[in-house]
């Protein structure tokens, strides 16, 4: 039963996300009601509650949502990177860009972005933190795998190397979400041009 009780429970909760999903993307943040949430996912408006006490709540916990696919898709990238420390971090790089628009739009990721800055120490500006510190560690991850396999200078810091390219990747996310009308190839060409020459200054020949 306890199985029974755990599945169903999951069972709400995607229902819940889903409609923040599709309400929130088709409406926009700002106009959607809890109660219009709790309709479409079919259920009532106190069970939303008993999951997430705000709304602001359930956008964070769709950026959670998105955020964990990323970390799952680029977890494969860094046992297997592309050879080449360019390729290989354009790869994770792109892969977190082209999943970033999933489930949320861009009015989407700006709300979130806002909620996180406005109350860093609330439960979400701390999540939020988190999961930008997981994928920070993701890319540090991902440049001592490429050193292990002698395609990164062995005396490169991969912690501050990888904070460096997160926080480069980072920044222009948000230029990506700040601007309605910058496409995805443009952020991607961008950030591509800006990752080219740092990756040929931590490469072995570089050394020299």
């Amino acid at each position: 039963m306890a199985g029974l009780r755990e599945r169903q429970k999951a069972d709400r909760e995607r229902r819940i996300l889903g409609a923040a999903v599709t309400k929130f993307r088709a409406e926009g943040y700002r106009s959607v009601r809890i109660e219009d949430l709790a309709e479409m996912a079919e259920v009532s408006v106190g069970t939303v509650y008993n999951y997430y006490q705000t709304k602001g709540d359930i956008l964070i916990a769709t950026v959670a949502m998105e955020v964990e696919e990323v970390l799952a898709s680029g977890a494969e990238i860094v046992r297997a990177p592309p050879p080449g420390a360019e390729e290989a971090l354009l790869s994770l790089i792109f892969s977190y860009y082209d999943h970033s628009l999933e489930y949320l739009s861009k009015e989407m990721w700006r709300t979130a972005m806002a909620l996180a800055i406005e109350a860093p120490g609330t439960p979400n500006g701390r999540r939020y933190a988190e999961l930008d510190a997981r994928l920070s560690a993701q890319v540090t991850d991902l440049i001592r795998a490429l050193q292990a396999r002698g395609e990164v200078r062995a005396d490169v810091d991969p912690v501050a190397m990888g904070q460096l390219i997160f926080n480069n990747l980072n920044q222009m996310f948000i230029e990506f979400v700040k601007e309605d009308d910058m496409t995805l190839e443009t952020l991607r060409s961008e950030v591509a041009a800006q990752t080219a020459p740092l990756a040929r200054l931590i490469a072995p020949e570089a050394q020299a």
